[in-house]
């Protein structure tokens, strides 16, 4: 058996440091990290309101970056770690790009892509959970900023 110290709870705190530059650039705070062999091949989060664009979203810029690294658009063997539950249009990509796994901290009970009934690929296995209390302490403590300075 191998030994390794990169296990889904490593990885993720690589997410929610990507987490962590959003959130300094007042961006709501979601970040992800893309690894295949316990490589991180691409990393993002989320640059909506920098760009002045809604598709800017973690999980796309991540995707984007992958697909370049790998040369081609599909991420089979890839683990996806994201910080929080994918949208709609994330979970869509998701799909498109045959993502083998998904790794989420946070749920999003409001616009996460089950609440929405979106689906990824059949292939694609998820876990939940992975430092589920982190990630929601730091968009809360987002929210909480923000609606002080209005």
């Amino acid at each position: 058996m191998k030994i390794t110290p990169f296990d889904d709870e490593y990885f993720m705190r690589k997410a929610l440091e990507e987490a962590e530059k959003a959130f300094e650039k007042d961006e709501i705070p979601v970040g992800v990290v893309v690894v295949i062999d316990e490589k991180i091949i691409a990393r993002g989060h989320n640059l909506t309101e920098l760009l002045n664009d809604v598709t800017a979203h973690a999980e796309m810029q991540a995707i984007t970056a992958a697909a370049n690294y790998l040369g081609g658009k599909y991420l089979k063997g890839c683990t996806m770690y994201v910080t929080l539950e994918p949208c709609q249009m994330c979970a869509g990509a998701l799909y498109w790009s045959q993502l083998s796994n998904l790794v989420f901290a946070a749920t999003d009970p409001e616009r996460g892509y089950r609440k929405m009934g979106s689906t990824l690929h059949p292939k694609t296995k998820v876990k939940n959970g992975v430092l589920e209390e982190e990630a929601s302490i730091m968009m809360k403590r987002f929210f909480i900023q923000r609606r002080n300075l209005n």
